[in-house]
């Protein structure tokens, strides 16, 4: 491990790390030796005879979902008879048993719709769970669901949300009188003497997008394993402890405590190793109210594990239609953006839906000067797996919108697509800047970004060689793509940050924050060892259960190293001040006099004047000193990551088929804690979308079956069908936390796949081709270069649904979020 430095300051904002400071240097990863070589732990690995030796009780059930086949039906009957007799099953529930109140989620979009923990009279989706069997072993469970008889009674199916929106769309909630579950129109800006706020152009592009239906798809689905029996911790009565493949420890607890009707202190919720969440495991869904319920009415443990089908059906995110309209002037300045967007909610209200409302809102003017806004967004609930958020959840949409009209205004105008997005960035002397849709963007630096990946990818020597391939008449094009971007992370708020040396000498670390991946222990370790002047190998990260870890927002938002890590870096700042108030007395010297190293504590430039860290631990313990801090730290409002991608690609014109040869990402996430993992999470973001533009697609048909539920039909990347990536970050340091970082996690898929999808129209642009909808997969390309040889331009544009007309516009600032 890399030593921690003799002295120690605070960075403050704005500035570079100090001087020697390990603060800035790629640390490898303490997480990764377990995780490379199997020692890591996840839900369907836990044994309850070693959880609890000293009580390992009865041996855990499991419990197996009986689904729905159809996307909408009544349930006329289910007959569970023949199940509750086969071998090894000890319960068999229906809403019947289990009840019928709704399992409070993550976020609820509309106060009318939820889910209760199993479906009560009518199937909305393909895999609505309709029972729930609990037997010895999941082979037996399974074998018995098999047994359940289900009468289904077929209702109508809408799976577009466009068609959602009809007057005669059938309906998931006749009482509702709609499918609508969330709407908001916002006018900001109107040119003086209009209401038109695309009436000062000289141009206007318009488009209808697209931003299909993702499937999370994390390494390991969702899993419980619930144990009713009371047991205690550090004097704390528990009535419930729940192991949950979960991003957010502490909600999870609050939405079972809320469900059981048990005070908060009474649930425990622990989570192991998470192998990947990114949006698909906040909170709990009614799948895991379902196993709560099972296990109280049993009395002893259960486990419930989703097969990968399931999985791809009860993580999706993603789904938006967009209809933009974006006014210019002549020399390419933006002039007014109107949007009319969809977000499809999926069945049930999800709340993946309501993201077009509440976040797209807030970002709709991105990193860009334009004067006037009129947003409007609907969520549409459809027969359909609910939606819910993932990696950006509405920022990438937001971004995607807005650079496809970007690049419709450089074409229409004859501009490059990097000049037209010149002249409409933020300048860096806006700071901090207030938008028109309620955002205010701390700091940033967006034309040097974009400046910088222009340079990296030698835009110019690349347009040489397209050149040269055009007027060669060659099969395989090459497109370069260009996008900027801006996103809010963080949300502000505060986070939990502990700090306690040990009676070994050792440092434990905790943090509010959930870590599913991403290098919390790193991180924290780094500061910690930083700001005490410890080495790295002495602090042991704790965190992920809700009984040693006293609050917590978990990880969501690119929000854990600005609130967490501030956190925990205030917190130790705390301890070392006691330590060296402390340590002065111990060896009688001004405290200012006294250093800290990895191997202790001494005076300095007096080498026999020493404790070690245990010895120096043993003193507080006798003299009655605390060497720990808890501390919650706030952060007074979101912070804006930014930066600029360029994509190149080529596209084989006579097959479709696109193949990515390179992708520039410059990004700016504040002040760069870590470059390795911030290398990490831009290679992972960047994968992510560029699989977003070119091969990802969840797909239903018309009768709401889904097509592409198993990993032979979803098109998921492997490694060999990436590329290495040319990552690089500027750093503009927030003033919002005292480490002046804001996020990234989120990040690359922002900038990467409006650039892939550039980069691919691009290509075509020659033959007349002026958008392709993602995915961008060989079928679309193909039709469209074919339509464009054929002398055919299809329109991009169509009118959106006739529902827009009946949303009446709010002047300034509107509410158009969740309820968490």
């Amino acid at each position: 491990m890399t030593p921690a430095p003799t002295t120690s300051l605070a960075a403050a904002p704005g500035a570079s790390w100090p001087p020697g400071s390990l603060l800035g240097n790629a640390v490898p990863r303490v997480e990764d030796p377990d995780l490379l070589t199997g020692q890591s732990r996840y839900v369907d690995d836990l044994r309850l005879d070693e959880l609890r030796p000293d009580d390992p009780g009865a041996a855990v059930a499991h419990a197996v979902f009986v689904t729905s086949p159809v996307a909408h039906a009544r349930i006329v009957g289910i007959d569970t008879t023949e199940a509750e007799s086969a071998p090894g099953v000890l319960a068999v529930h229906t809403s019947d048993s289990l009840g019928s109140d709704w399992v409070p989620g993550f976020a609820q979009i509309n106060k009318e719709v939820g889910h209760g923990p199993l479906a009560d009279g009518v199937v909305r989706y393909v895999g609505d769970a309709v029972a729930l069997v609990v037997a010895e072993t999941v082979a037996l469970a399974r074998d018995a669901a098999e047994l359940v008889d289900v009468d289904y009674e077929d209702l109508p199916v809408v799976v577009d949300p466009e068609s959602a929106l009809a007057a005669d769309a059938p309906l998931q909630f006749p009482a509702l009188g709609t499918n609508v579950a969330q709407s908001v129109r916002a006018v900001h800006g109107l040119p003086t003497g209009s209401n038109d706020v695309l009436a000062d152009a000289d141009v206007v592009v318009r488009a209808r997008i697209e931003n299909q239906r993702l499937a999370t798809a994390p390494i390991e689905p969702n899993a419980i394993l619930v144990d009713p029996r009371p047991s205690s911790h550090d004097g704390t009565d528990i009535a419930l402890t729940a192991y949950v493949a979960t991003q957010q420890p502490h909600t999870a607890r609050d939405l079972i405590a809320r469900y059981t009707g048990l005070e908060p202190p009474q649930v425990r919720v622990v989570a192991p190793h998470v192998g990947g969440a990114f949006g698909g495991k906040a909170g709990i869904s009614y799948t895991h109210g379902a196993v709560v319920a099972a296990a109280r009415l049993l009395g002893r443990p259960v486990a419930w594990t989703e097969t990968r089908s399931e999985a791809m059906l009860s993580m999706t995110g993603r789904g938006h239609v967009q209809f933009a309209e974006m006014g210019f002037t002549r020399d390419g300045r933006a002039v007014g953006l109107r949007c009319r967007n969809i977000g499809d909610c999926g069945a049930y209200a999800g709340f993946g839906g309501s993201l077009a409302v509440g976040p797209g809102h807030l970002m709709a003017q991105g990193p860009y000067a334009i004067p006037a806004i009129d947003y409007s967004a609907v969520a549409v609930m459809t027969n359909t797996a609910p939606n819910g958020a993932f990696r950006g959840a509405g920022r990438p949409e937001a971004a995607a919108l807005l650079e496809r009209m970007m690049d419709l205004g450089a074409a229409e105008l004859g501009l490059a697509p990097e000049e037209i997005r010149r002249r409409n960035l933020l300048p860096p002397e806006a700071f901090p800047y207030a938008t028109l849709t309620g955002a205010t963007y701390d700091v940033g630096d967006y034309v040097r970004a974009l400046d910088e990946a222009l340079r990296v990818a030698d835009v110019e020597t690349l347009r040489a060689e397209q050149a040269r391939r055009r007027t060669a008449g060659e099969a395989r094009q090459l497109g370069i793509g260009v996008s900027t971007y801006v996103e809010v992370t963080g949300f502000g708020g505060s986070e939990l940050g502990s700090v306690r040396i040990e009676p070994d000498g050792s440092v434990v670390v905790m943090s509010g924050t959930s870590a599913h991946g991403q290098g919390h222990a790193t991180s924290f370790a780094m500061i910690v060892a930083d700001r005490l002047g410890v080495g790295v190998d002495a602090v042991r990260y704790v965190q992920s259960d809700t009984a040693v870890v006293r609050s917590g927002g978990g990880t969501g938002g690119s929000r854990s190293l600005q609130l967490g890590g501030s956190a925990v870096s205030a917190a130790a700042r705390e301890v070392r001040d006691r330590v060296l108030e402390l340590a002065a007395e111990v060896l009688e010297a001004a405290p200012e006099d006294v250093e800290t190293a990895p191997d202790g504590v001494g005076v300095r430039g007096v080498p026999d004047r020493r404790r070690s860290w245990t010895e120096l631990a043993g003193e507080a313990e006798r003299r009655g000193v605390s060497l720990r801090a808890d501390m919650d730290v706030p952060q007074d409002g979101a912070t804006f990551p930014n930066g600029a991608h360029v994509s190149v690609v080529e596209v084989d014109v006579e097959t479709g088929l696109v193949r990515a040869l390179r992708h520039v990402a410059v990004d700016d996430c504040g002040r760069v804690l870590n470059p390795t993992i911030v290398a990490g999470q831009q290679h992972g973001g960047i994968a992510q979308g560029i699989s977003q533009a070119l091969w990802e697609h969840m797909q239903w048909d018309v009768d709401g079956q889904p097509v592409t539920s198993t990993l032979a039909d979803y098109a998921m990347p492997t490694a060999a069908d990436t590329l290495s990536y040319e990552a690089r970050t500027i750093e503009t340091p927030t003033p919002l936390n005292e480490l002046g970082a804001k996020g990234i996690g989120e990040s690359g898929t922002l900038g990467s796949t409006p650039a892939v999808q550039s980069a691919v129209v691009d290509a075509l642009s020659h033959l007349g081709v002026r958008h392709v909808d993602i995915p961008c997969t060989p079928q679309r390309v193909w039709q469209a270069a074919r339509d464009a040889g054929d002398g055919r331009r299809p329109d991009p544009w169509r009118e959106p649904p006739a529902y827009f007309d009946s949303l009446v516009p709010q002047h300034g600032d509107v509410d158009g979020g969740v309820e968490v």
